[in-house]
């Protein structure tokens, strides 16, 4: 079962579904997968707070990339309430995450577009946000060129690049192209996301996605002249 759907049944009990792995395995120790749970949910708490202050829209969208189960709900909102009143301490969830997900980098991208989904819900990124963003997705350790790649997935499509959509340089061969179109589509399909047990609210944020990405292949292949 998925990190996401896994979320809200890892506040009202113990478990280990993901497995144990780097940092976090202790011969003989249990991991507490609750303590992830709180770094997701402290991650877009603080994520709504990054800007000063936080909206109904961007509660609105919170509750649809966390999505709690029945009973979960009060614990959930307790969770996101504790964490919602400052910026502080993103650090140390984000570096947390990042050591647990660190060989399933489409997880952690999952969650940045988690993130990407609530800084969005107020119409607009402010420049608050863009910097919460941009530290989190260094801490995950994507590169410059990745997380450009993944803001402008949620922000529009640059026309003078596509190329920093697909994630390559302009001077790629046409085969080599494909390939990485192919291998990108493949991570960021809707189904992959579903698959990977993210709520059915963030479908439509995975279409859009894939839609950036799709837009700029074609355009890509019509500047060489490719059908």
């Amino acid at each position: 079962m998925g990190l996401w759907r896994r979320l809200s049944e890892l506040l009202v009990g113990p478990a280990d579904p993901f497995g144990c792995d780097g940092a976090d395995c202790v011969p003989g120790r249990r991991v507490n997968d609750a303590e992830f749970a709180m770094a997701l949910i402290g991650l877009g708490a603080k994520m709504a707070k990054a800007d000063g202050h936080v909206t109904n829209s961007e509660i609105l969208a919170f509750s649809q990339v966390f999505r709690p189960t029945p009973g979960a709900e009060g614990a959930l909102q307790r969770a996101f309430d504790l964490a919602k009143q400052t910026t502080l301490g993103f650090e140390g969830y984000a570096k947390r995450l990042a050591r647990r997900f660190r060989g399933h980098p489409a997880v952690l991208e999952d969650v940045l577009d988690g993130l990407f989904h609530i800084a969005k819900a107020d119409g607009r990124v402010t420049a608050a946000e863009e910097d919460y963003l941009q530290e989190v997705a260094d801490i995950f350790g994507f590169s410059e060129r990745e997380y450009r790649r993944i803001r402008l997935g949620h922000v529009g499509l640059p026309k003078d690049d596509p190329y920093l959509i697909i994630g390559v340089d302009p001077d790629i061969d046409n085969e080599d192209l494909k390939r990485a179109y192919r291998r990108i589509a493949f991570h960021n399909h809707p189904d992959r996301l579903l698959a990977r047990g993210a709520p059915s609210e963030m479908q439509k944020l995975a279409v859009d996605k894939m839609a950036t990405i799709n837009a700029a292949y074609r355009e890509i292949l019509s500047q060489r002249g490719l059908s």
